[in-house]
């Protein structure tokens, strides 16, 4: 296994020749951003603070805001949103450990699995994904900026209507819009160890705001008036629990993207231990924090503002205080940013660039997705509870094969064991050029998952089609697990 001499986003479209001469790598396959790490340093904090800023987001309050509309009671939306994570927490160690032990990002690893050409289909699938949740962060993140804007100059105010823009979104908004998108690029592009500062910086900064947020609106409203009972058509009875299961599904769904390339992660990890412990403090411990912080914010809001909010944005603009208003609604635009390029930006760089090494660096496949999610109007996908369900859903029909096909084929057909410098080879006796670079059964198993999986988002009821990413991993895992096998049998 050779040695990466440039960390990601330093700009070397290739490895030095050589060391390119001494591994064999073929350079249609290798730059410096793909290349096996020589030094693996993120901390199990690191980790922690990835997690933070990935659950502090205006888009995650969202997302467990939108569960009191199934008709749950408060304390059972906790349960769920635990259950959920949870699930996350074990999912994530399952797919991080592949590229921890062999410091390679996630498209590199589908190799294994899909063959060394074949890889880019996850990896274009991945990424255009990660295209669409580029945009609706990037839009969520504006919308912070839109109200400390109004606050600072309400002469704006008749510029911020829906009418004065298009595609639905108001001329504030697309300026908003605009700032955002040119302040993420411009932190992406100073590389991977400006990312990590900056999410060490993110996660901690929300929680102060979500803690005063939280503590202002209980005061405010005094504890004996918080109704926990927030939405107003309680499902009762037996018919509870799949209502809580389908809450459980839709928190899945919502980290499925990041669960999935979290390789390109935890191959900084300096052991799997460091990953592990990472991911439970930013997972089930951080989430249950942050989970009741969202449920007695919003509960506060009904006697506070005489309404249920389940936005934090629109909370915090409806405080009293300037000073107060701007720096709750900074915060969270920070928050949502970090999110959104450790999820959104790093996932399509090293995805596109995999597509075409020598051509795409790692910054070109980054900037690919930010200028694709404009085009996508990502404020459509994400303006209320049944649209982020259905957005939720129909992507995690196509997560969820790429996920079952990569932890089938690493865990139960190789074993844990993978050739490193096979990855980076076109040689046809390579163990993983399968057939012409693409290994068929990988690729059927991935489209078997993800028809069945989009048929159940188009053609069953909203409450079947929040399980598209557990049925297209759970077909998509079994149909590779099966077929290898008898590959390997047949081959015998």
């Amino acid at each position: 296994m050779t040695d990466q001499l440039d960390p990601p986003g330093t700009g070397a479209a290739a490895l030095p020749e050589a060391v390119d001469a001494a591994a064999g790598y073929d350079p249609r396959l290798t730059n410096a951003d793909l290349a096996p790490l020589r030094e693996q340093t993120w901390t199990s904090y690191n980790f922690f603070a990835f997690w933070m800023s990935d659950v502090h987001s205006v888009g995650g309050y969202l997302t467990a805001g939108s569960l009191f509309a199934l008709g749950l009671a408060a304390w059972q939306v906790l349960i769920a949103l635990l259950v959920g994570i949870a699930i996350v927490y074990v999912l994530c160690n399952l797919v991080a450990r592949p590229s921890q032990a062999t410091g390679t990002p996630y498209p590199v690893v589908c190799r294994s699995a899909f063959g060394v050409l074949g890889a880019n289909v996850p990896a274009i699938i991945r990424g255009l994904i990660a295209v669409a949740w580029y945009g609706i962060q990037t839009y969520l993140a504006s919308a912070s900026l839109v109200v400390v804007a109004l606050k600072l100059w309400p002469g704006l105010a008749p510029w911020a209507d829906d009418s004065t823009g298009f595609t639905g979104l108001s001329l504030v908004g697309w300026v908003a819009f605009a700032i955002m998108w040119v302040a993420q690029a411009l932190v992406f592009w100073k590389g991977m160890e400006a990312i990590r500062r900056f999410i060490d910086f993110c996660g901690p900064a929300v929680y102060v705001v979500m803690f005063l947020l939280a503590g202002y609106l209980v005061v405010r409203a005094g504890p004996s008036n918080l109704d926990l009972n927030l939405s107003e058509n309680l499902v009762s009875g037996w018919a509870v629990l799949p209502v809580m299961a389908t809450a459980v599904a839709l928190v899945v769904s919502y980290f499925s993207g990041p669960m999935l390339n979290y390789g390109d992660f935890s191959r900084y990890g300096k052991s799997f231990a460091a990953v592990r412990k990472g991911n439970f403090l930013g997972l089930p411990v951080n989430f249950l924090v942050f989970a009741l912080l969202v449920v007695v914010t919003a509960a506060a809001t009904r006697p506070v503002f005489g309404e249920l909010m389940d936005d934090p944005v629109e909370t915090v603009a409806r405080l009293d205080s300037t000073y107060a208003v701007v720096l709750g609604a900074l915060t969270f635009m920070i928050a949502t940013v970090g999110i959104n390029i450790v999820a959104n930006f790093v996932s399509p760089a090293f995805d596109f660039s995999n597509v075409s090494p020598q051509k795409i660096s790692w910054r070109t496949g980054g900037m690919i997705a930010a200028v694709g999610s404009v085009v996508l109007t990502p404020w459509n996908l994400y303006s209320d509870p049944d649209v982020i369900h259905y957005t939720l859903d129909t992507l995690g029909a196509f997560i969820g094969p790429l996920y079952g096909v990569l932890i089938a084929d690493y865990f139960l057909v190789k074993k844990q064991r993978i050739d490193v410098d096979a990855m980076y080879t076109l040689d046809p006796a390579g163990q993983y050029h399968f057939r012409g670079g693409y290994n068929p059964v990988a690729i059927g198993a991935t489209i078997a998952g993800a028809v069945l999986a989009l048929a159940l988002v188009l053609l069953g009821s909203s409450d079947a089609a929040a399980f598209s990413w557990f049925v297209g991993a759970g077909v998509a895992f079994a149909v590779h697990a099966v077929l290898s096998r008898r590959a390997v049998t047949g081959s015998a």
